[in-house]
């Protein structure tokens, strides 16, 4: 399941959350499991993404309007068969159940664990983009896949040729794929782009797509937002238009199309508290996929990164930052041996200016970041202290599967204060468990409030609160007396120890 940022928040909770929207079921089969291997890069060559038309979008809408859409951009969507296999145990289906082990006359110390194989079908969206078989879709969809294959509209036989992956990008859930074998006698329609930059709330909408695998239904509704943040993968977002047209499971990878049939978005992901719609889905721009296409034809994208973890400026809390407004990112922590560090980085800089550019937020951050050319050296501002700072950092590449960081807990404690946490005094024996660096003072968190002031700004329990409102603290009485210093709806500055590494927090006291 996919967690949206805006839809979730520390202080109460809601039943709905995002799901990507692929159809699945399940069988037993016999084979070894393996994963699929992404197909190899092509040799370098050129590529011209599809042209894009940007002329605004006026004229009537009348009875025939969405008819006609249907009728001349159905043909290029295709849906998409996938098969994937996942290894399991014998236990896993049958659990501990004394009567089986009884019937086989299996004891349970010599049980074996017969490995067995779950194949995991699945039904997507698709829709063809070049006339060479190149077909455009969500990630999720083709990601974990064994087998891919495409059927397309009209088929009145229901055949089906294989495709393979050229390229995958999880930050926006896109994948490029290629069909292996065309047919000399197969003429594939092909999609237009427009320009999704130009779409506004209001704005119709269609979806074609495969839900609950009804190939080729079509659904219309508006535009609900734009910008949405969506979270493809820990720790960063994407924007994404919403939209009310009707997008259920098995619609994933589909086109988004404007009132003249162009394709200004992928369909992705719902919110709902079923796997069914409920008026709430997503699709990625088509901009911002189609920036893409070059990099997903030759099987890797590139991006940029600084190392560090961020958070926005708190409206209450600006100022006391020696901002005159909300803006910027702050870095929370710095991860060691990154291009941050190496420019001495901290801790509770506030990040004001990137490249000579003003960054307005996070987000704002993150998109500047990653489409800068790994190897190159950026002047960034931080405001430290109230104090400008201009740091140099060369921009590293940037690899998704590596920025997830374990979360470690402790238990006990002696001290309790107003901020949802309780805290204890660190101890060599805790420091160890926590792997902390030698020399470490503070207090440790040891329980926190569910939906508590603390809990809401980012603290976790195994956290070694070093410093408050950049006071250093050795024990959790000084760091209590600290924060009883902070007034009721001010923020509270945490430096915490957190493994290796130190994170900045804001918190506003309740």
């Amino acid at each position: 399941m996919k967690p949206l940022e805006e839809m979730m928040s520390t202080r109460r909770s809601t039943l709905f959350s995002t799901v990507p929207i692929a159809v699945m079921s399940m069988a037993i089969g016999l084979v070894i499991a393996s994963r699929f291997d992404m197909a190899p890069a092509p040799s370098a060559q050129t590529f011209t993404p599809p042209p894009m038309n940007s002329e605004p979008l006026n004229g009537p809408i009348d009875a025939g309007t969405f008819r006609e859409i249907a009728k001349t951009q159905t043909a290029m969507v295709v849906n998409i068969r996938t098969e994937s296999r996942q290894s399991s145990q014998l236990n896993d289906f049958f659990g501990d159940d004394d009567l089986f082990r009884r019937f086989f006359g299996q004891p349970r110390e010599q049980e074996p664990e017969q490995p067995r194989e779950r194949t995991v079908q699945a039904a997507g969206t698709g829709f063809v983009i070049d006339a060479s078989g190149l077909i455009l879709t969500n990630n999720h969809v083709v990601e974990d896949a064994t087998t891919i294959e495409i059927d397309f509209f009209g088929d009145e036989d229901r055949l089906f040729y294989e495709a393979e992956i050229l390229g995958r990008d999880p930050l926006t859930d896109s994948a490029l794929l290629q069909l292996t074998d065309v047919p000399a006698d197969l003429e594939l329609e092909v999609a237009n782009f427009g320009d999704s930059s130009q779409m506004a709330p209001g704005d119709w909408v269609m979806a074609i797509g495969n839900p609950f695998g009804f190939g080729h239904t079509v659904t219309v509704g508006v535009i609900s937002a734009i910008g949405r943040p969506f979270t493809s993968v820990p720790g960063r977002s994407q924007n994404v238009l919403q939209t009310d047209a009707a997008i259920n499971p098995g619609n994933s990878g589909g086109p988004l199309l404007n009132i003249r049939g162009e394709v200004v978005g992928i369909n992705t992901a719902i919110v709902s508290d079923r796997q069914s719609n409920v008026g709430i889905g997503f699709a990625i721009p088509s901009n911002t996929v189609r920036e893409l296409l070059a990099e997903l034809r030759v099987g890797k994208v590139t991006r940029g990164r600084i190392g560090v973890q961020i958070m926005n400026v708190a409206r209450e809390s600006f100022e006391d930052l020696g901002l005159t407004e909300p803006m910027g990112a702050i870095v929370s922590s710095v991860q060691e041996g990154g291009p941050a560090a190496g420019a001495n980085m901290q801790p509770g800089d506030v990040i004001v200016r990137y490249n000579e550019n003003r960054v307005e937020d996070t987000e704002d951050l993150q998109s500047k970041v990653v489409a800068t050319r790994p190897g190159t050296t950026v002047p960034i501002i931080v405001l430290r202290a109230g104090e400008e700072v201009t740091l140099n950092v060369t921009i590293e590449e940037l690899d998704l599967d590596t920025e997830a960081a374990p979360t470690q807990t402790v238990q006990d404690n002696n001290f309790s204060e107003g901020f949802g946490m309780t805290l204890q005094d660190l101890t060599p024996q805790i420091s160890g468990r926590l792997n902390l660096p030698d020399g470490t003072e503070g207090a440790v968190i040891v329980d926190l409030e569910s939906g508590g002031a603390a809990e809401s700004g980012g603290a976790r329990a195994g956290d070694v609160i070093v410093s408050v409102n950049r006071n250093e603290v050795a024990t959790a009485a000084d760091t209590v007396q600290q924060l009883n210093l902070v007034e009721s709806g001010r923020t509270a500055f945490l430096l915490v120890q957190r493994g290796p590494n130190r994170v900045f927090l804001q918190v506003l006291k309740e």
